[in-house]
């Protein structure tokens, strides 16, 4: 079985120590990943100087380039996103614009180097805007080569005008627990498949196709 690697990125706005319902739910689609064999980790980017930008290192100790390392040692990118306001975190947007850099890497084949990679995304909030936060963040992801699988995202949202965190709902909802299952199974196969067979290089066929029908 080819072994696939996962990176989560909880994209909370709190430094470490302090609880994240993003790191709750980020870390339980990591358990679920391993339960399909994927081993991984979760990185606090607040946790790291990364820098406003559009490069791969904007220097002067830009924490970017070793979370960068990662990423590209992953074949599975979670991006796990607090709701603020009906959108992703302001982290989250950072690190959408970092990957921004990503257009512009390419192997020696002159594909992009996050092609062949998964992307998903949880989310969590006390207020609507999950689906809209869910679509920001996978098109972001898609634009800049990742593959985003079916049933891709999990998420949790709890009433309108109350405080209860995810990190403090009880008993967790079965239906999280249904999507985050969905989300890492699907990602790992996909991973897998992606991985046994690549994206072709720009400008060939692909290996696939069969001969064009003339008879059209």
């Amino acid at each position: 079985m080819t072994a696939v690697r996962a990176l989560v990125l909880n994209c909370t706005l709190k430094r470490s120590p302090a609880t994240s319902s993003s790191q709750v739910l980020g870390q339980e689609v990591l358990d679920a990943l391993a339960d399909q064999g994927v081993n991984g980790e979760i990185v606090r980017v607040v946790d790291h100087d990364v820098r406003f930008g559009v490069s791969v290192d904007e220097g002067d100790g830009d924490g970017w380039p070793a979370i960068r390392a990662k990423l590209l040692a992953a074949q599975i990118l979670i991006i796990a996103t607090p709701i603020w306001l009906g959108q992703p975190s302001a982290v989250t947007k950072m690190v959408l614009e970092r990957l921004d850099a990503e257009l512009s890497e390419t192997d020696d084949q002159g594909r992009l180097r996050t092609y062949g990679k998964v992307g998903g995304v949880a989310v969590v909030g006390n207020e609507d805007g999950a689906h809209h936060t869910i679509a920001e963040v996978q098109q972001a992801l898609n634009e800049v080569g990742f593959t985003c699988p079916a049933a891709g995202a999990t998420y949790w949202v709890g009433e309108a005008l109350h405080k209860t965190d995810y990190v403090d709902a009880r008993p967790k909802p079965d239906t999280t627990g249904r999507t985050t299952a969905a989300l890492a199974l699907n990602s790992a196969h996909l991973a897998r498949l992606l991985a046994e067979r690549p994206y072709p290089p720009p400008g060939t066929r692909d290996a696939g196709a069969g001969p064009s029908d003339q008879s059209a």
